[in-house]
């Protein structure tokens, strides 16, 4: 059902992208604080909210800011405002959790803003690309680990994953991707689009993992409810969210 609304709005892309983007974020960062059992109504959870979205959104947003300063220059005011926040709440709020909620930002915000770059900068068959790349990820592992797994992958983290899942999760994005690239070459050559998808399968599942050692430290098993049947937005977004920003440091966004 997600999926039905999730796709036209890619396919739209532009400023429907962009909402539904700073949407998603928002509702991924209060199932970091639900999990921390914080309270959404609170000062802490504002200002954290406001430094998301000034690295969710595209830099046409922030074109008002002066000449000086940049998109880190203004979320710097908000993670000092999170500082400030410990000391007008006499540390209730405390530094920690500053801290948490600062690498919160960092983690959902850059995660979010590259579905936007990769979308609007790249164009929708390089989104494709890296969408696909994880789904197949996540089917080929779950299904070769359904059937071969034998050797478990990290279970103190997630006891369910396998070498075997894992393997067969790399593989299967490779052969999606040795078609795919027949029809929507990118900017690398085709070998090299290749070697790039191993590595961004790997590293989807890593961001898979953790999500799970989050999940795990703080005793719960989906990160949120608000996708029924699914878990939360960070359960479905995870390898994305360590995906995307990859894109852009591999020079294909």
């Amino acid at each position: 059902m997600a999926l039905i609304i999730f796709i036209p709005i890619l396919i739209a892309g532009g400023v429907w992208l962009e909402i539904a983007a700073a949407v998603l974020a928002l509702v991924a960062l209060s199932e970091v604080f639900i999990m921390r059992k914080r309270i959404l109504v609170s000062i802490e959870f504002v200002v954290a909210a406001l430094g998301l979205l000034v690295l969710v959104m595209p830099s046409s947003y922030l074109s008002w800011l002066p000449n000086h300063l940049d998109r880190l220059d203004l979320f710097y005011v908000f993670v000092a405002a999170l500082l400030l926040v410990t000391v007008a709440t006499k540390n209730r709020t405390t530094f920690d959790d500053a801290g948490i909620s600062t690498l919160a930002m960092v983690y959902i915000g850059i995660g979010f803003h590259g579905l936007i770059m990769a979308r609007n900068d790249a164009g929708l068959d390089t989104l494709m690309y890296a969408l696909l790349t994880v789904w197949l990820t996540d089917s080929g592992a779950y299904i070769f680990g359904r059937m071969l797994g034998k050797h478990k992958l990290w279970p103190a983290i997630s006891p369910n994953k396998t070498w075997e899942g894992s393997l067969g999760g790399v593989l299967s994005a490779l052969v999606f991707a040795a078609i795919y690239l027949q029809f929507f070459p990118q900017v690398y050559s085709f070998w090299t689009m290749l070697l790039i998808t191993l590595v961004l399968s790997v590293v989807g599942q890593l961001g898979d993992l953790v999500e799970s050692a989050l999940k795990r430290y703080y005793d719960v098993k989906d990160s949120g409810k608000i996708l029924p049947g699914h878990g939360g937005i960070l359960d479905r977004f995870d390898s994305l969210l360590f995906v995307l920003p990859f894109l852009h440091l591999l020079g294909i966004v």
